[in-house]
């Protein structure tokens, strides 16, 4: 998905100026990275809308900065305590040839159908919702799919288990050992069975007395 940013330049600086610009619908921004930073201004309607769409969080951007278009990846955003309303930006450009490092959403597929679900009544708990990764621009996917088709009761998906798009690898703190989501029985569940154990034994415990008496 290709998404366009539109931005013109700020000339003006400064906490005032930029409070002027926020109450004029506008919002504040950097892009940075390769050549001198510089100072942008964007519309606060169209950002704060582009800014719900999962795929703007991890993509590679296309800011139309003063007509010039330039590649670019979103680093940082402020809200807003308690407004709807986005506080300032940041871009950072990016190189074709320069590896990137980003956190990509991870979309669950096939939950429905997990033994562990369908067979076992567990739950599934997604212990991961992102993965930090690195590739090259070109290779960035917009998210990465873990299949639990085959996730059984009591089991885990592991990092070392899911598989990568060409060109990606992980990064980060991640190791192929953390687990990226279980199938649990569900917490009911486990009470019901320990109720009905407690009062099998309870109930067992008169007779038991009586044998040992005869």
């Amino acid at each position: 998905m290709k998404i366009e940013v539109n931005a013109t330049s700020r000339k003006a600086q400064g906490t005032g100026a930029s409070r002027r610009l926020r109450k004029a619908g506008g919002v504040p921004g950097i892009v940075y990275g390769s050549s001198e930073p510089a100072l942008i201004e964007l519309d606060q309607n169209n950002l704060y809308y582009v800014l719900q769409n999962e795929a703007f969080h991890a993509s590679i951007l296309t800011l139309n900065l003063d007509g010039k278009k330039e590649q670019v990846l979103l680093r940082d955003f402020q809200m807003h305590p308690f407004r709807q309303q986005v506080q300032h930006i940041d871009f950072q450009r990016v190189a074709k040839d320069k590896k990137i490092h980003m956190k990509v959403p991870l979309h669950f597929a096939n939950e429905e159908i997990a033994p562990g679900v369908k067979l076992g009544g567990g739950i599934i708990s997604h212990v991961l919702n992102e993965l930090e990764i690195a590739c090259l621009p070109a290779d960035l996917p917009e998210f990465i799919e873990v299949d639990l088709a085959n996730l059984d009761l009591g089991h885990s998906i592991h990092v070392s288990d899911i598989k990568l798009p060409k060109g990606v690898e992980i990064a980060g703190h991640h190791h192929d050992g953390d687990a990226v989501a279980t199938v649990q029985v569900p917490r009911g569940a486990v009470e019901a069975v320990a109720t009905a154990a407690a009062e099998e034994a309870t109930e067992a415990a008169p007779e038991a007395a009586a044998e040992a008496g005869k």
